[in-house]
């Protein structure tokens, strides 16, 4: 008698990407925290450079150890890196080196010019940063003149010819009124909209009370997102709102140290760019064996890539929806990792906020805001991916992949 072959068991991405991937497939570069801006809700508190920031020799290094590693693409942000005198120069390394660039800005450099250098480029894409659908919304948060700014730039990218630059939006309870204006925005200039939430990550950590949306905002956002999901990228920013009903496109997990991480300005790796702190260091690249021993040995990223327990939210009906939510926005309100997430849907997180004491929250660190007085406002099994993705890589890194292992 002849057994037949037993089929193997099929496994969707999410489940390869809770075990973690053997290099990340994207991550987020803080170059510098040189910024001209200071926004109220900056995540890394830039302002200031940071005297120890790596070298043009060590950051080249740490491209050619990316390129080893197979990462697709590098999320480059700050501060504002175009003010890093070297920025273009790292930018061209990479992409000469099989490295494509994606790069944050508030626009301040963007001139016709650099427009259309970008426009030439098919591995460097840019994100410009708007939090207002106007200015008296948008500069409330990211200072005077920053709304033209960022008008400006994207202009003068619209004018390059460049088509698919993304206007990047942070939600927040003064702008999720806004958001067929934001996309009314970027269709007029050929760009695709993306939309990232709120963190009490940095300054954010001062002003998330004031600004984070409200329940019924929160819903309203939702409601927005299934209607229009298709055509606007979220990563993984939203998927604690699940738990309201379908998934919505993107990134249904947290990513933090099992396919994204963070590399700041000074060499050091975190498994979030939303959760700067000790606690969350995984190593510096200026150690021995550099960015790939980091990622592969780290203490700390071989315990989130485990199968994680769901704690408090376990015995919740909608975990297997949301998952628990964002792991940077319960460590910086109190919250134990295990519990709800902050903005949960279903009331826990406001029940359990209730009883945490603000001094007692965890503090976003290191501060490089500028010394002026900043601005408030007015009122396991690693998984090889054998091909390249399109520019989405952060915005969805599921997009167009399979499970199937290369060769």
């Amino acid at each position: 008698m002849t057994l037949a072959p037993v089929a193997p068991v099929a496994r969707s991405l999410v489940d390869h990407f809770q075990l973690g991937l053997d290099a990340p497939i994207c991550l987020t570069w803080e170059l510098t925290y040189a910024c001209n801006l200071s926004c109220v809700h900056c995540l890394s508190s830039s302002g200031r450079r940071d005297p120890r920031e790596l070298s043009t020799a060590e950051a080249k290094a740490v491209i050619d150890e990316l390129e080893r590693m197979q990462v697709f693409y590098v999320n480059i942000g700050g501060g504002e890196p175009t003010v890093r005198p070297d920025f273009w120069e790292l930018v061209d390394y990479a992409t000469a080196h099989h490295v494509g660039v994606k790069f944050s800005t508030n626009g301040v450099k963007i001139s016709p010019e650099v427009a259309q250098r970008l426009a030439a480029s098919d591995y460097v894409d840019v994100q410009i940063s708007l939090d207002g659908a106007t200015a008296e919304v948008n500069d409330a948060v990211r200072g005077a003149g920053s709304w033209a700014t960022a008008m400006r730039a994207m202009s003068n990218l619209r004018d390059a010819g460049f088509r698919g630059f993304k206007l990047s939006v942070v939600v927040t309870r003064h702008n999720v009124s806004q958001l067929d204006e934001f996309k009314a925005i970027a269709d007029a200039y050929g760009a695709q909209l993306r939309l990232t939430r709120l963190r009490p990550a940095g300054r954010g950590a001062d002003v998330w009370n004031e600004l984070h949306p409200t329940g019924a905002q929160q819903r309203q956002l939702y409601d927005w997102l299934v209607a229009h999901g298709e055509e606007v990228l979220t990563g993984d920013s939203f998927f604690h709102l699940s738990a309201y009903g379908q998934a919505l496109p993107g990134l249904n997990l947290c990513g933090a140290g099992r396919v994204v991480c963070l590399i700041d300005p000074v060499g050091d790796v975190y498994a979030c760019p939303f959760a700067i702190h000790e606690s969350f260091l995984a190593g510096n690249i200026r150690d021995e064996g550099g960015f790939t021993r980091v990622w592969r040995e780290s203490d700390l990223f071989t315990d989130l890539r485990q199968p994680q327990s769901g704690g408090a939210c376990s015995s919740c009906a909608h975990f297997d929806s949301c998952r628990g939510g964002c792991m940077a926005a319960k460590f910086f309100t109190g919250l134990p990792l295990d519990g709800p997430d902050p903005e949960c849907v279903q009331g826990y997180g406001e029940a359990a906020l209730a009883g945490v004491e603000s001094d007692s929250r965890p503090r976003p660190f290191p501060d490089h805001s500028h010394r002026t007085q900043r601005a408030t406002r007015s009122t396991a099994v690693p998984v090889t991916i054998g091909r390249r993705p399109d520019r989405a890589c952060d915005e969805d890194p599921l997009a167009g992949f399979s499970t199937e292992r290369s060769a």
